[in-house]
């Protein structure tokens, strides 16, 4: 007798998982974005944030989902600008469900607080014009530019104010201080990752002053922060892993551009960890 069971080899053939992935349209495919890097910057920065607020309630973990699906929310915004000669349902369809997610969860945190001029406000403001300013950027093919790069650092590092304010309603120096140290410290890697490749008709020289100048501002900043109590010595020394980092890029350059570029991206997680757990630990609470 004839079994009525297909064979269960043949069902589970790569012929017959191509021919159910076909069924479905391309516009329900999820799409994530390919920017890795920036996780580790959106995660570490929002952890920091809640560090010092030293609590983790349910509107903090709305906060990350929010901070989640708006940088999701980003990368399909950015591809149809790209393709704007088309129209592409799936950046329509994922870009609109990540915005809503995180417009619906903002607007709810927003009213949360009860306040018409609430710190969550330039926050939401100043991650709309970063989101603007991209936008105009990929306009003009300039997106990989320092400026739109840093802009865009600082506009991810805005998950710590943020994870800060929605946790315990309110902000504080810390929290800005928290903002500048993340922004300073990540964008880093724009002109260490840029040591790399020098741009076209440049000495190979000119990525090497741009980095060390960079820094030294960079640690003109950070001191000031301290100077003006914005942030704590304690917390500030976690910046001192940036320059560590910067001090043996420049010791073993050689090598740091030829590499592969999984081991660029594993030294710069490495360094986010490093970076994380420092801060973190300086704006808990002792008896932690």
């Amino acid at each position: 007798m004839t079994s009525l069971n297909p064979d269960p080899v043949l069902a589970n053939s790569p012929t017959q998982d191509k021919s159910r992935q076909s069924r479905w349209p391309n516009w329900c495919r999820p799409l994530f974005s390919p920017e890795h890097g920036v996780y580790v910057v959106l995660l570490v920065s929002f952890l920091t944030g809640a560090a010092a607020a030293q609590a983790w309630t349910q509107a903090t973990t709305l906060a990350l989902i929010c901070a989640f699906c708006g940088f999701q929310a980003e990368h399909p915004f950015v591809q149809q600008i790209r393709q704007r000669k088309s129209f592409k349902l799936r950046f329509w369809v994922w870009g609109s469900l990540y915005g809503g997610i995180a417009s619906a969860i903002a607007l709810y945190l927003y009213w949360q607080t009860g306040e018409r001029f609430s710190p969550l406000l330039w926050i939401y403001l100043t991650a709309i014009a970063a989101l603007i300013f991209d936008g105009i950027s990929v306009l003009h093919r300039d997106r990989k530019s320092i400026l739109n790069e840093i802009v865009t650092f600082t506009a991810t590092c805005l998950a710590a104010p943020f994870a800060y304010v929605v946790t315990t309603g309110n902000i504080s120096a810390i929290a800005i201080g928290l903002w500048i140290l993340n922004t300073l410290f990540f964008s880093s890697s724009i002109f260490t990752v840029k040591l790399r490749k020098p741009a076209k008709d440049e000495p190979l020289s000119a990525p090497v002053r741009r980095s060390i100048v960079y820094h030294l501002i960079a640690t003109t900043i950070v001191v000031e922060a301290v100077v003006a109590g914005i942030l704590p010595l304690s917390t500030a020394l976690a910046f001192t892993i940036l320059l560590v980092k910067m001090g043996l890029i420049l010791w073993q350059r050689e090598w740091y551009c030829t590499t592969k570029i999984q081991t660029v991206a594993t030294i710069e997680t490495v360094t986010a960890l490093l970076f994380s757990i420092a801060t973190a630990i300086s704006v808990l609470p002792a008896h932690l």
